[in-house]
């Protein structure tokens, strides 16, 4: 039996777009505990971004939401998303400064950090991820991998409980995703990933929730499970591409 405690918990959460037939989401239970690392499963369309933006209140969902113990909603998402890291699925789209130190230390100098400190944690951020000694190079300048770095750097740089990553191992070569899964592994916080790259997800993560048409489909840590379902179903090149 587990010793550790919930740190994200949705209850029965569904999630409709204007027009949307059947909704994005529905019927969603599912429970993630500090430090654990879960992979958010599916296909094109399955649901997993919409997932973790209603994670973060980025979008309205009915049933209830809870971040460390507290219901998530309108009085309550500020602190819940300082408790979480957040990766785009285009990391470039949330690099906003033109020095890379700026953008990594952004969330810290926003919470009232010192900026000799928020430098400190920001250059400590980087190395965990590999990409010291461009701290004072532009964005625009690095390779996409190097950006993922960054963006992930400053996601990670204020220390949060919980990791919400969608697709971060999109456009990386097999070393890359192999050396960000093996760092993703040996996080303290807990991380729900979304990804349909089911090698990277076998890697990086202990156990699987595999969505289909916005529902729990199936959930357990028997990563084969899924490719004999794709394989069967939707067709193996859904298990091989990233």
């Amino acid at each position: 039996m587990s010793c550790r405690s919930p740190i994200v918990v949705f209850d029965d959460v569904a999630v409709s777009y204007a027009g949307d037939r059947p909704p994005a989401l529905a019927g969603i239970d599912l429970v993630v505990e500090h430090g654990e690392r879960v992979a958010l499963l599916g296909l094109n369309g399955s649901g997993k971004t919409t997932l973790l933006y209603a994670a973060v209140g980025l979008v309205p969902f009915t049933g209830s939401i809870e971040i460390d113990g507290a219901p998530l909603g309108e009085a309550s998402v500020e602190e819940a998303r300082r408790k979480t890291g957040f990766l785009f699925a285009v990391p470039e789209d949330q690099i906003l400064f033109p020095r890379v130190i700026d953008d990594v230390a952004f969330s810290l100098r926003s919470r009232g950090v010192p900026p000799g400190e928020a430098r400190e944690r920001a250059e400590r951020a980087l190395a965990a991820m590999g990409a010291a000694g461009i701290e004072e190079r532009a964005p625009a300048e690095l390779s996409h991998g190097q950006r993922l770095r960054v963006a992930l750097a400053g996601a990670l740089a204020a220390e949060p409980s919980i990791l919400l990553l969608d697709e971060p191992s999109a456009g990386l070569d097999p070393p890359g995703r192999r050396e960000l899964a093996a760092h993703l592994a040996g996080l303290p916080a807990a991380i729900l990933l979304a990804t349909h790259d089911l090698a990277f997800a076998r890697a990086a993560c202990d156990r699987f929730i595999l969505l289909e048409e916005g529902r729990i489909a199936l959930a357990g840590d028997r990563f084969d499970e899924i490719a004999g379902r794709w394989a069967a179903g939707a067709g193996e090149a859904g298990a091989t591409n990233g």
